[in-house]
């Protein structure tokens, strides 16, 4: 569908009544691509000029006869876009995309600061790790540096910290390691651990 088949189809829906607020306002969201789509989906998406976000990771894979490192999206399945639900077309028209993650036939919403704080992590030079998502577990913020105000589950592994941020909407999660010094309890709930 070209841009004037959907301005078309947003005007048609226009006459039903106004949009919703949050229809106009631009959130991130979460959507769900094919199996390994993720890095064309996003392609697809900067040339309509739809902001996006794909996280990836390094890792290297060994063959009989070879070694070689990959850089694979640290969410499988999943890019990140931020638009205004009104302009969801745009997103969902694309090869490989499946749908938008939400409830009920609705997208949701991620909140900014997952988002953001996966962003920084990366930008910071911090390497992150797919992590399964946590049952169970201590919930923490960060006080300090350069994760200041996120909030996430703490484990120790190998006697190092590890800091996993959740996206709860895709049931996701990665892990990076942090100083100790940095954390305090969360004002969230936390879990009994086992």
């Amino acid at each position: 569908m070209k841009m004037a088949t959907i301005r078309t189809h947003c005007e048609s829906l226009e006459e039903y009544g106004p949009m919703p607020l949050e229809w106009l306002q631009p959130h991130w969201y979460a959507a769900y691509t094919c199996a390994q789509h993720e890095k064309r989906v996003r392609d697809h998406l900067e040339q309509r000029s739809v902001e996006a976000f794909l996280p990836l990771c390094e890792t290297v894979h060994r063959w009989k006869d070879r070694r070689m490192r990959l850089s694979l999206a640290l969410f499988p399945g999943y890019v990140f876009v931020r638009l205004a639900l009104r302009d969801r077309l745009q997103v969902l028209q694309i090869p490989g995309v499946a749908r938008l993650v939400g409830f009920n036939g609705q997208p949701t919403p991620l909140r900014d600061e997952e988002i953001e704080g996966i962003r920084s992590c990366l930008a910071h030079g911090h390497r992150l790790a797919p992590h399964p998502y946590p049952a169970v577990g201590q919930r923490v913020r960060i006080a300090s540096g350069p994760f200041q105000g996120l909030e996430g589950i703490v484990q120790r592994k190998k006697g190092r910290m590890r800091f996993i941020i959740s996206l709860n909407l895709i049931l996701r999660s990665v892990a990076v390691e942090i100083n100790e010094a940095d954390l305090e309890p969360s004002s969230r709930r936390s879990f009994p651990s086992n």
